[in-house]
């Protein structure tokens, strides 16, 4: 810590994340039951990008984005896990701030990217379900990449205007976050400076990037439902719930636990709860929606089927 020229505060320059440091007994057992979360993360997420790239029935618009969003779960769970597992290796729970900030910036982006591919995947669906006979007019190639290139972009910008604003501040103590990843909330928390700016940018642009996509999605699922209720066979409803339930079991999950975190008052007894609400939409949640797709979805099966035989090698070859 270095003092602040012309103020009585001292301003830190590390903070320590508590994690689940109050439970010492567990911590071999959690490296273990999160480095295993991490690695079947990691396979699960890369085998639906190379499905999605290597199986040319795959190359949809729906699948396009699901490729998007299994990359953006590798570097989710790689921004979270590999510090997780370092504390429970080495007991270390200090962090800089200068770390804590690049951590939360990529948080921010891919949470913000998650919200904007969930958004436009929904409206994906509504399309093929709702507008069938404009579907490939409307949602062509050009236009699923300008939306992904769109939701990467400006999740790029709007994170790096909140994260200049935070590293305008400075912070004064306690050096504790009562987290396992640097929440903004609690590192603003810890300023000593006027936080009004960075209070209301924060609000603008979470209200802007979340509530916006998770609105444009339930509107989207509104309309497809009741276009589904309308059908008059049974067989024609199943075959069009089944074209979108991974997608809306997904949906459900993420914006469930999501809002279940900013529902939840984070002092107190709740802050542990809160910790282990986040710790599903931040560590099994990257996990969970490539099984889901894998499991659910009968296309991306088949593509699995056509594609493992390719990876075997020849017995000629091994003899040579």
């Amino acid at each position: 810590m270095k003092k602040k020229e012309g103020e009585n505060q001292t301003s830190i320059t590390e903070f320590i994340l508590l994690g689940f440091g109050d439970l010492p007994g567990l911590q071999i057992l959690f490296f273990l039951l999160f480095l295993g979360i991490y690695l079947l993360t990691m396979v699960a997420n890369t085998l639906i990008v190379v499905l999605v790239v290597a199986d040319r029935h795959l190359h949809t618009p729906m699948y396009f984005f699901l490729g998007n969003l299994s990359c953006l779960e590798i570097g989710y769970s790689s921004t979270i896990l590999p510090r997780i597992l370092d504390s429970f290796l080495t007991g270390s729970r200090t962090v800089s701030v200068t770390s804590c900030m690049v951590q939360f910036y990529w948080f921010g982006v891919l949470l913000t990217v998650e919200c904007y591919l969930l958004a436009s995947m929904s409206y994906d669906r509504y399309l093929a379900i709702c507008k069938p006979l404009h579907y490939a007019t409307l949602m062509n190639g050009k236009f699923c990449i300008q939306l992904a290139a769109g939701s990467w972009l400006s999740s790029f910008f709007i994170l790096a205007i909140i994260i200049y604003l935070v590293s305008q501040l400075a912070f004064c103590g306690p050096h504790e976050i009562d987290h396992f990843f640097c929440d903004l909330t609690q590192m603003i928390e810890r300023s000593c400076s006027d936080t009004t700016v960075v209070n209301l940018a924060t609000l603008i642009f979470s209200s802007t990037n979340i509530i916006v996509p998770f609105l444009l999605t339930l509107s989207s699922y509104i309309c497809i439902i009741s276009t589904i209720l309308r059908i008059s066979s049974t067989t024609g409803k199943q075959k069009a719930f089944s074209t979108c339930s991974s997608h809306l079991i997904v949906v459900t999950i993420y914006y469930g636990t999501l809002i279940a975190i900013y529902m939840l008052p984070n002092t107190g007894a709740l802050r542990i709860l809160n910790k282990f609400v986040s710790v599903f939409y931040t560590v099994l949640t990257p996990l969970i929606n490539p099984l889901i797709y894998s499991l659910r979805n009968q296309e991306v099966k088949e593509a699995l089927k056509r594609t493992l035989p390719k990876c075997r090698i020849d017995p000629s070859i091994q003899r040579n």
